[in-house]
């Protein structure tokens, strides 16, 4: 049997924001900071990540937020006084191919300190890349009397308005490229009385704020995998070649193939729902290797989520070095104590 496998490759290079020039030490150094990413104007988007204190993840000047991936995520205004406007730009890796199906998708999530939520984004494609010098939302008209340059415009409409502070939220949508796409470029292409919002109630009168993570932008022609693995329910399995490095919780692509088994037969069957399980040797304490656990967990969960399996189906857990199944006394049995497991059952709701 086969099914069709997601694992078409990103053409958005850098896109949870990990790799950067050096740790954000102030507000408005998105050009700065970060590789392979840039403004379109001279809103001053920010970027965050974890090895900054001003500019951190677990505090910063508009709240708090984990990354949905690694230590990274950008952030943004989306309405603001006077119509300021803040966009994040990114070079594809090659030029859109004319008439072939392209699925753009990444994760937003409300900053604690907005007085609005919105329910819409703009993603423009452009032939060439745009820097200009304002400040101000970037319309439409604006755009398309830029001379020298091809545009296509996509707006994604969430289903409900985006006024999730604590939990990250996946937009996405499915366009024909027109050939010349190189530059994409997201934000609110609106005017703050056209944009569609809520109020928080708040009262800060700064506006909506949103940080992002995980672009991606993909062909969707799917790839076909056979599935091979047939998996007993409601019993533990361990992924043979998932057995992270010492202190590490990071997949290698060498890990991926059984994961990828896993997800193709998820896929083939519907109606069921897997758990993750993370674990860790015993060296280190019993609050580090939980948390490591939960991690390693989660870069499987996330990979899975990342091939196309829906979020409501799986979930994760990390137990630290609580159930070893190999003597934590040489380096072979640490090895293989720092596995992740996974129970497939039926999904009775």
């Amino acid at each position: 049997m086969n099914v069709s496998l997601g694992t078409a490759q990103n053409l958005i290079k850098n896109p949870s924001f990990e790799i950067h020039s050096e740790c954000p030490k102030r507000m408005g150094n998105f050009n700065i900071d970060l590789p392979h990413w840039s403004t379109p104007t001279r809103g001053t988007t920010d970027y965050f990540n974890s090895c900054s204190e001003l500019m951190g993840i677990h505090e910063n000047f508009k709240g708090t937020q984990e990354p949905f991936h690694g230590k990274g995520y950008a952030g943004f205004y989306v309405i603001a006084p006077e119509d300021y406007r803040e966009y994040i730009q990114a070079e594809t890796t090659r030029t859109l191919e004319k008439g072939k199906k392209y699925r753009v998708s990444f994760y937003v999530s409300l900053a604690e300190k907005s007085d609005y939520a919105i329910r819409n984004l703009g993603v423009l494609f452009a032939e060439k890349k745009i820097s200009l010098n304002n400040k101000n939302y970037l319309s439409k008209s604006q755009i398309y009397a830029i001379d020298d340059n091809s545009f296509n415009f996509q707006e994604i409409n969430g289903s409900k308005f985006l006024s999730n502070d604590k939990k990250w939220v996946k937009l996405s949508t499915e366009f024909v490229a027109e050939g010349t796409e190189n530059y994409m470029i997201l934000g609110n292409f609106d005017n703050n009385a056209s944009t569609r919002k809520i109020d928080t109630k708040k009262d800060l009168k700064i506006g909506a704020y949103y940080y992002i993570d995980m672009v991606s932008l993909v062909g969707t022609d799917p790839v076909s995998m056979s599935v091979e693995e047939d998996y007993e329910l409601d019993i533990t399995h361990i992924f043979k070649d998932v057995l992270f490095e010492f202190d590490r919780s990071h997949l290698l692509d060498s890990e991926k193939k059984g994961i990828e088994a896993l997800y193709a037969y998820l896929q083939a069957n519907s109606s069921l729902k897997v758990t993750i399980k993370g674990h860790t040797d015993k060296i280190g304490s019993a609050t580090y290797n939980k948390k490591l656990s939960t991690k390693r967990a989660e870069a499987v969960s996330r990979y899975l989520i990342k091939l196309g399996l829906e979020e409501n189906r799986i979930t994760w857990n990390g137990y630290g070095a609580t159930k070893p199944i190999r003597e934590n006394t040489t380096a072979q049995g640490r090895q293989r104590n720092r596995r992740v497991e996974f129970v497939i059952t039926q999904d009775l709701e």
